[in-house]
């Protein structure tokens, strides 16, 4: 007995010991990358371990780990992440095949696929590419500037009536974070909604958005459908957003005298495909949620940053209102886009905001065909199926691009600085042909909360230090105090 139960042991140690080598050699183990391809890293001096301690280490800090690579092995490294190896590109020169390559060369379509489990079928990533191309230029004709004469007086009401309800007192506290990402659902909703949905249904809609949101999580990129509560409250959400606005198209398309069509929804809900076909309520909801999830995470924390980073320098800060001083004329009460345009040291607040905390860690791209590079006359062969990485936190924090890169200086994206003019170099809104095309929208909308708020508060950060970095998350953002104490002027 004791013989026999030796020798199933010995079979099972086996079998296990087959299975796990098994599991190595064909889902973890690193794959090469060929006699010129770039600098693998292959060890960690935070978890010195062979592989697993590199993959320790970008999952416990990818910045850090970025910016160490970038140190001890250039512009062009690969980190393999078990059986993945992802390609890094830092810094203007070696970023230019990022954005200047066709998507036959590296496609973005593969990286982002997860995000069809919160945008749906048939919609952006997921979308084939002359149904995708209808619908961006459909975005884009919602969102160029043209339009944004319409939007301009849309924010600024919703901004007046969000402080006069919220911001009541002559003095007090809120939580600037919380407050500007209230304020850009309100504002965005407002611009890309209608009224009608805003002012009827917008409980509902925030509640919603909350839910697909908070479904976005890393697992989702690793395992969309992962059987988790965050996907299942995200999957019951994107349902029932597709009722609601089902309910709001049946609407307008019954009585159509009732919207005055200046809103994205109605470009969608008039949108044809080549083939003459309608987009579906569905694919509609998900346009709708795809902007949204882009301008949401790029607005509320772009001006959260930006009002912090004003107000934690106040030599800018006074310039700031000396200039909204100049522009606005004080017997005028509504704002004019004209007005937002001439806002040039606002603006470039912005950009600086922008560039010291970009919204994301990283951009991808999936290598489709074996691909050169050449970077400080090195030519390197970037194999196909690499995941390609650009990182706008460490790029554009180089000071070999940025003068004084970790200091907020708005004043590098004026004459005779101009330190963004280098091709490449600003990756605020992404670059090349996926360059975001809500930036326009971003700008405007953003300026126009602030310039509102400047007019009728003073305003005074309650720590003496700027909130930390949040670059572990899945949308970078403020982590810590960013609260404020806001004083009515009379």
């Amino acid at each position: 007995d004791n013989t026999l139960f030796a020798h199933v042991n010995m079979e099972l140690y086996f079998w296990i010991c087959f299975g796990l080598i098994a599991v190595w050699w064909f889902f973890l183990r690193p794959r090469g990358g060929g006699k010129d391809a770039p600098p693998l890293v292959t060890e960690s001096s935070v978890v010195p371990l062979p592989f697993i301690g590199v993959v320790s280490e970008f999952l416990k800090s990818p910045n850090d780990m970025m910016r160490r690579c970038y140190n001890d092995y250039g512009k062009v490294f690969t980190i393999p992440i078990f059986h993945k190896r992802m390609t890094f590109l830092i810094g203007p020169e070696a970023q230019q095949l990022f954005f200047k390559a066709n998507d036959d060369v590296l496609s973005q379509d593969e990286p982002y696929h997860f995000m069809q489990s919160v945008f749906g079928p048939n919609v952006v990533y997921d979308a084939p590419k002359r149904k995708r191309q209808v619908q961006f230029q459909t975005m884009a004709n919602g969102l160029r500037t043209s339009r944004m004469k319409t939007y301009v007086a849309k924010i600024q009401k919703e901004t007046l009536q969000y402080i006069g309800e919220k911001w009541n007192k002559k003095t007090g506290t809120v939580d600037l974070y919380k407050a500007l990402s209230e304020l850009t659902i309100l504002t965005a909703s407002r611009c890309l909604h209608g009224d009608d949905v805003r002012e009827h249904m917008f409980a509902d809609l925030q509640s919603l958005y909350h839910d697909l949101d908070e479904g976005l999580t890393p697992l989702t990129v690793l395992w969309s459908t992962a059987p988790t509560p965050e996907h299942r409250r995200r999957d019951k959400a994107r349902k029932e957003l597709v009722k609601l606005f089902g309910k709001v198209i049946k609407e307008r398309r019954e009585h159509p005298e009732k919207n005055d069509g200046s809103d994205i929804l109605s470009l969608f809900m008039d949108m044809k495909y080549k083939d003459g076909k309608p987009a579906t309520d569905e694919e509609v909801t998900g346009l709708l949620i795809a902007l949204l999830f882009a301008g949401q995470h790029t607005s509320c924390t772009t001006s959260t940053w930006t009002m912090l980073l004003l107000l934690h320098n106040p030599t800018v800060l006074d310039r700031v209102l000396q200039e909204q001083e100049n522009i606005l004329d004080p017997s005028k009460e509504t704002l004019e886009l004209e007005d937002i345009q001439q806002m040039e040291l606002l603006h470039n607040s912005m950009r600086e905001a922008l560039r010291m905390c970009p919204t994301f860690i990283m951009l991808l791209r999936k290598v489709m065909k074996e691909t050169k590079i050449t970077v400080d006359n090195k030519t390197f062969t970037i194999p196909k199926d690499d995941i390609v990485v650009v990182s706008p936190t460490v790029s554009m924090r180089l000071e070999s691009t940025f003068k004084n890169a970790n200091q907020f200086e708005p004043d590098r994206f004026a004459a005779p600085r101009e330190e963004h003019k280098q091709p490449y170099s600003y990756l605020g809104f992404g670059g090349g042909m996926h360059s975001c095309m809500g930036q326009v929208f971003a700008f405007v909308q953003v300026k126009t909360i602030l310039s509102v708020i400047l007019k009728h508060y003073t305003l005074t950060p309650e720590s003496s230090k700027l909130p930390s970095i949040g670059y572990n998350d899945m949308v970078v953002g403020p982590r810590g105090n960013c609260n404020v104490q806001y004083e009515k002027k009379s």
